[in-house]
């Protein structure tokens, strides 16, 4: 059985289940790409330690697996949040008010496009385009869609977060 990146002690790397991932593969160095995907599944993101300790098992170059990990986008390597929250930037959002949510944001949780909360709830990341321009400005929180946003609507939608995992604490 896996482990869940909940229950994962902060910064503890499950070798083991790299190892499991890896003979998945049997040991196979093309499968980096995969074997990444299904440690980020594990992990929720793909450690450093876990990419040297990959690449000793596989006898590839840490630096091979990581420019891998770092030219797909896919992969992710610091913790992310429990909750992702996406911000639309596109040409629709941005003439409608993307910088204003942003601000919105960045001032509720305390973090920038890229950041994630110290508590570990959320993390802001800015993307390119939802595909809901005639919904714009858009954002995205845990694939729940959000349009027509305004600064303080974006507030109370990121407080009703915040009260649902208070709630869930007690």
């Amino acid at each position: 059985m896996a482990t869940s990146a909940k229950t994962l002690e902060v910064g503890a790397i499950p070798y083991d289940e790299i190892d499991t991932i890896i003979g998945n593969y049997k040991g196979d160095s093309s499968a980096i790409i995969p074997i990444l995907q299904d440690i980020q599944e594990i992990i929720g993101y793909v450690p450093k330690d876990g990419i040297a300790y990959m690449a000793e098992k596989l006898e590839v170059s840490a630096a091979k697996i990581y420019g891998i990990a770092t030219f797909y986008a896919q992969f992710r390597l610091q913790p992310v949040g429990k909750h992702i929250i996406m911000l639309c930037e596109g040409t629709a959002c941005h003439v409608n008010g993307a910088k204003l949510i942003a601000g919105a944001i960045t001032d509720e949780l305390a973090i920038r496009g890229g950041e994630t909360t110290p508590d570990g709830l959320f993390t802001f990341e800015k993307v390119a385009c939802i595909g809901c321009c005639s919904l714009s400005p858009v954002m995205v929180i845990s694939g729940e869609t959000y349009a027509k946003l305004t600064p303080d609507a974006t507030r109370k939608i990121i407080k009703e977060y915040q009260e649902k995992e208070a709630a869930a604490q007690n």
